[in-house]
């Protein structure tokens, strides 16, 4: 089966890790995967690595019938049999596409748990007619998509997958790096810095933490974004000092970062299913993370591998984290069972498996 991933921004996200993964995983057995994209990033490079046809595309706004042409040619010249699209803008296109080239099958994965607007669900429900198969990510994120307008009947949910050999193994030079003693006890959170990251609910988190235990501890923040500044600026008002809060920039070996850590911490207010937290646990973190969107489909307590702290309640998620700085038990426990949930839930084939079965049914239709 010959299917098109198509994103507008090519970028370094969680949705581009998405398309990467399900690339690696379905390429070369039962897909034979194409790439095209309006803005470029890193995973155009990434991609074309792999030795995955890539192709621009202009699309100016979600009804861009230009585009739309150009994608239902593009199609026919490289025969494919379905996109698989992530966002409203390369979604619509792509439906609009369907017109011109009648043999295109759609699916589409949405990454998200918001509301649309008003005039987005009345054009969801016009364009729904035109879906072939689409998938959530999370339980809430199925409802939300039928609540946006969208069909249920033709929405699977499909949980995000990592491959556990991949995240396996030990040794890491953060430490080293940061010149942390490796007694101290170190937290990771690897968000950008945007507006529903939390971040600046968690440095009020970890100011109430400094007071509330004497062992001491240093949250490395990896990421870049608008955001950034402001946080670290706030760190330093709060009274965090350089040894409890570290900014170590946008960083390519996430691995090596959870290997250095102790406990992975996620402070966001809208996720679907994060690949962050989910990659942590296979590599053997336990997790601290908000009670928002489908976190709690990766976890409700420690028989998953963590704890859920209350969004934006900086006495909740310091509380949480006190109890790992200060029960070793309950560190150990979760770390075991961190991996025990991801071989029983979120292991890459199943991923493959569920998302190839989507396919199927959309090319049946």
């Amino acid at each position: 089966m010959k299917v098109l991933y198509l994103l507008n921004h090519a970028g370094k996200a969680g949705t581009e890790r998405y398309v990467e993964t399900l690339v690696k995983y379905l390429g070369g057995t039962k897909v034979e995967p194409y790439f095209a994209y309006n803005e470029s990033g890193l995973l155009v490079e990434r991609l074309e690595a792999l030795g995955v046809p890539t192709r621009q595309i202009d699309m100016k706004s979600r009804f861009d019938r230009k585009a739309a042409k150009a994608l239902a040619e593009f199609c026919r010249e490289w025969d494919i049999d379905l996109i698989h699209c992530h966002y409203l803008r390369e979604h619509y296109i792509a439906l609009l596409a369907k017109r011109y080239n009648k043999k295109i099958r759609v699916v589409y994965t949405n990454h998200f748990i918001l509301p649309n607007d008003l005039p987005t669900r009345l054009t969801n429900r016009l364009l729904d007619r035109r879906q072939d198969q689409m998938i959530a990510v999370c339980n809430r994120g199925r409802e939300q998509l039928m609540k946006n307008g969208w069909s249920g009947e033709r929405i699977q949910v499909v949980f995000n997958g990592v491959d556990l050999d991949a995240w396996a193994g030990e040794g890491s030079t953060l430490r080293a790096e940061l010149g942390i003693p490796e007694s101290r006890f170190v937290m990771l959170c690897a968000s950008r810095f945007a507006p529903d990251k939390g971040h600046a609910y968690l440095m009020r988190a970890l100011a109430q933490l400094s007071q509330m235990t004497a062992t001491p501890f240093t949250m490395v923040l990896a990421g870049d974004g608008e955001l950034l500044e402001p946080t670290r600026t706030l760190a330093a008002e709060l009274g965090l000092t350089d040894e409890q809060v570290k900014f170590i920039g946008f960083r390519k070996d996430v691995k090596n970062l959870y290997k250095g850590a102790d406990l992975y911490v996620n402070s966001s207010q809208h996720e679907a299913l994060s690949f962050l937290i989910i990659e942590a646990q296979a590599a053997g973190l336990p997790c601290v993370i908000t009670d928002m969107g489908g976190n709690r489909d990766i976890l409700q307590g420690p028989e998953q591998g963590g704890l859920l702290a209350v969004y934006d309640d900086p006495a909740s998620m310091a509380g949480c984290l006190r109890r790992f700085l200060e029960e070793p038990e309950l560190l150990a426990r979760c770390r075991e069972n961190a991996r025990k949930n991801i071989r029983e839930r979120f292991e890459i084939h199943k991923l493959a498996q569920d998302t190839y079965q989507v396919y199927e049914k959309a090319v049946a239709r």
